[in-house]
């Protein structure tokens, strides 16, 4: 190529351009004159070169099938290679299938800051295994749920993962909160999701799950397979979790490990700074707890303690495992259901709750005060007024056997 002929030299003088005394002058051809005086004109457009692949008239297919469900590379290259005679290598079938499922994965992963009161997130830190300073080991899991506007957290120590744990530990989070978000993001757990009905496209609820939900007035929303990142709250939390493994042989039992568990719950709510939100959750919780939905916990215990009821008796008790509770003398002859949650004993009639008591395994006797006085009136001291009968009470109370009378009104 001629470097010594430049638009520069060709402009020189400003006069009309004669291509062919150009030419002769520089002793080249009128090509190369006009060559530098248009370029663009004798640019040529550079061929694209067309990478085929083996894999190419099979894409769509994969397109079809990874939208639908979670199917790894090795399931897409056994369909291939027997069903549509696919004759390439599984390395191709790897690569394309890896990166579908990051661009799906991208498409579907939006980050947002949720609003106050609208969505929490929930959890489990599942088979965390411990010993004791005696080198009893135990298998725990943790339950985790996280408000999403304050990062205000609870957190529980289970022995499982089962329906009626998961439901009671809600029910303790909402006790703790105040009450519920309008909608809670779930994984995909066995417990929420009817998983042998579900598919990609469509999630069937579990039915006790989504009844659960109706009465505790939020929504549930599923985070099915190429959606981790959307719960990324819940998994921090779930990290979080791995603190505990420092108290391995450090414990004496199961009572000390739930304290344990408790403190770190306290510590993360009001002590430390989350790095999502810089501040500590409990100052964001103080405006977030006035968006919350209010719970009746109460009509939620049903879903995970066993419901059980019981006829009164002619003497106005009945006989819950062995031991003897009172009840207005109204109730006789008529059912009464019983609720079992840890220490306490709830007795309903027609889901309104008439008494609590302490359970107490010594005492085989429970009477409220009024009952009793109520009891001893339809019987043989029909005749006695209150108050002499209270002063009977008083006096021979010492001297009863496994009887407990409790003072005050009774409940509503």
């Amino acid at each position: 190529m001629r470097k010594d002929i430049t638009i520069e030299h060709l402009l020189k003088g400003g006069e009309k351009l004669n291509k062919s005394a150009l030419a002769r002058q520089y002793n080249c051809c009128w090509e190369t004159i006009d060559r530098r005086l248009n370029p663009d004109k004798y640019k040529k457009e550079k061929k694209k070169r067309i990478y085929t692949s083996k894999l190419d008239k099979f894409k769509e297919i994969i397109d079809a099938k990874l939208e639908e469900n979670n199917i790894p590379a090795t399931g897409i290259y056994y369909l291939l290679k027997t069903k549509y005679n696919f004759d390439g290598k599984y390395g191709i079938v790897r690569k394309y299938v890896s990166s579908k499922k990051e661009n799906i994965i991208k498409e579907l992963t939006i980050r947002f800051e949720t609003i106050k009161g609208y969505q929490s997130q929930v959890d489990w830190k599942e088979k965390l295994k411990l010993q004791n300073i005696y080198g009893n080991e135990y298998v725990v899991s943790i339950f985790l749920i996280v408000l999403g506007n304050s990062r205000f957290k609870y957190i529980e120590l289970t022995f499982d993962q089962t329906q009626s744990t998961l439901f009671k530990c809600m029910n303790h989070a909402f006790e703790y909160f105040g009450g519920t978000t309008e909608e809670i993001l779930f994984d995909n757990m066995k417990t929420i999701v009817n998983q042998t009905k579900s598919s990609f496209q469509n999630v069937i609820l579990n039915s006790k799950a989504e009844q659960y939900a109706k009465d505790a007035g939020f929504k549930i929303i599923t985070c099915l397979p190429y959606k981790p990142r959307t719960k990324g709250k819940v998994e921090t939390l779930a990290k979080i979790m791995n603190r505990l493994k420092a108290f391995d042989k450090e414990f004496k039992d199961i009572n000390e490990l739930d304290d344990i568990v408790k403190k770190l719950n306290y510590s993360l709510n009001f002590e430390e700074k989350s790095q999502a939100i810089n501040d500590i959750p409990y100052n964001l919780f103080q405006k977030e707890k006035e968006y919350l939905i209010p719970v009746n916990t109460d009509i939620l215990k049903n879903y995970y303690i066993p419901e059980k009821t019981y006829k009164v008796s002619n003497e106005s008790m009945i006989t819950y495992k062995g031991i003897k509770y009172s009840l207005p003398i109204q109730y006789v002859g008529k059912q009464i259901t019983v609720l079992d949650e840890d220490n306490v004993i709830h007795l309903y009639y027609n889901a309104n709750l008439i008494y609590s008591y302490n359970k107490n395994k010594k005492i085989k006797y429970n009477y409220k005060e009024q009952d009793y006085i109520d009891i001893l009136k339809h019987s043989s001291f029909d005749y006695k007024t209150d108050q002499e009968i209270k002063e009977f009470i008083e006096h021979n109370l010492k001297s009863l056997d496994n009887i407990y009378i409790e003072k005050g009104e009774e409940n509503d």
